[in-house]
């Protein structure tokens, strides 16, 4: 009933939702700082509102948020608030109260990480990137962690559609949050066109520049304890001291004389152990922590890479992997969560609480240029299937869904 009455308010107050039914994207969680808040879930969010107006022309957008730097494309209007939403408390407080409000003049209200207004007067779509809070709670601050598994449950049990960015988080909102199937649609993340190889010289540049070590294997993502990275450490140690004590600096496990391992990204929380191990290994100086990579700098950072490494205990998606594939980079990453379905078989993957497993892995590529080349050539093919216009046009077939429209007349009228 309540969908009737939406359609027909929009038909006869038509001025309140030009020219379509008028969809609300909270989008407060978008950052362009140059900071780890940019990365992530915030680049899901700046693509869908770049793409999202072009993917059906049945609807208008309306955008809420804070950042004051953000350009909207055609055919999406922005409503800024006034209060400083960088706050989780104020950006909670904005979303369940003035949000709520703002939804009385919606047809749908889509939230674009985990939660939706409490109080929410249209109906209601929200996306879920992962559920680690509720599979590895220990890994997460106790507000962070509570919060989370409190409006995510309560958002999507609510929600006329649930957007999940890969079949096992899908499986795991129906699972941990008890939505039925039928309701949870999976929706996947995409990558730009700039994640792409570049010319060798380009490369070689690029890492002169930086001062990177000629051959390193790379990893780059938030440091925080889900991502394994003490066990990385471990697994390079391994590799190391395995292919110079069993085949030597050239053998099959891989030539690893000179080759440095470097953790690249911003500190997240409880990464103290990881400079722990380092310390404990005598690792000093061969485990190098540039820090924060800027966005535009990325690319770069994966094609210079000899190897990267993403040996995450669980993903959501793992869209750090979907880049360095797109960049050509050869690619380890964990047989866990949904980075299987990212990696195809374009990457080797390994059981990621397996020490001796991912160092077999690493290994194997290192020790295999032939492999390596496979692996390089295997990744864009497979990074080509993800793009954010298949996103945004999916997103937007899900709203259709919810609001119960007729899928959109794409014929061309010439």
């Amino acid at each position: 009933m309540w969908r009737q009455t939406v359609c027909a308010i929009i038909n006869f107050v038509p001025e309140l939702f030009p020219p379509g039914y008028r969809v609300g994207l909270n989008a407060h969680l978008l950052s362009l700082t140059q900071t780890y808040r940019g990365a992530g879930i915030n680049g899901y969010i700046y693509q869908l509102l770049r793409h999202l107006p072009a993917a059906d022309g049945g609807f208008a957008y309306a955008a809420y948020l804070h950042d004051p730097r953000f350009e909207a494309p055609n055919r999406l209007t922005v409503r800024r608030s006034r209060w400083d939403t960088r706050s989780p408390w104020r950006r909670i407080a904005w979303e369940q109260t003035r949000l709520a409000v703002e939804s009385r003049g919606l047809a749908l209200l889509h939230g674009l990480a985990y939660a939706t207004p409490l109080a929410a007067a249209c109906p209601t779509v929200v996306t879920v990137h992962d559920l680690s809070f509720l599979r590895f709670p220990e890994a997460f601050r106790p507000f962070n962690r509570y919060y989370l598994g409190f409006i995510t449950r309560i958002s999507t049990r609510r929600a006329a559609r649930v957007i999940a960015v890969s079949e096992s988080t899908r499986q795991d909102v129906i699972a941990l949050c008890g939505v039925a199937p039928e309701r949870v649609v999976v929706v996947p993340n995409g990558v730009t066109e700039a994640f792409c190889p570049a010319p060798p010289d380009a490369v070689a540049e690029f890492r002169r520049r930086k001062g990177l070590p000629e051959r390193f294997i790379l990893y780059l993502g938030t440091l925080e304890p889900r991502k394994n990275l003490a066990r990385l450490v471990e697994a390079y140690a391994l590799w190391r001291n395995g292919a110079r004590s069993e085949t030597g600096p050239t053998g099959a496990m891989g030539g690893s004389e000179g080759v440095k391992l470097v953790i690249a990204g911003a500190k997240g929380w409880y990464y103290e152990q990881i400079f722990a191990r380092v310390r404990e290994l005598g690792l000093g100086d061969d485990v190098i922590f540039p820090g924060f990579v800027p966005a535009d700098e990325l690319p770069f950072w994966y094609r210079a890479a000899e190897l990267f490494v993403y040996p995450s205990l669980f993903e959501g998606f793992g869209l750090p992997v979907l880049e360095a594939l797109a960049c050509g980079a050869p690619v380890v990453t964990s047989a866990a969560s949904a980075l299987p379905e990212v990696a195809g078989e374009a990457a080797l993957l390994a059981n990621p609480e397996d020490t001796a497993a991912l160092a077999n892995a690493i290994g194997r590529a290192m020790g295999d240029p032939v492999l390596r080349e496979q692996l390089a050539v295997a990744g864009p093919r497979q990074a080509a299937r993800f793009s954010w216009s298949r996103t945004a046009v999916e997103t937007a077939a899900v709203y259709r869904a919810a609001l119960g429209l007729p899928a959109p007349d794409r014929r061309d009228p010439s």
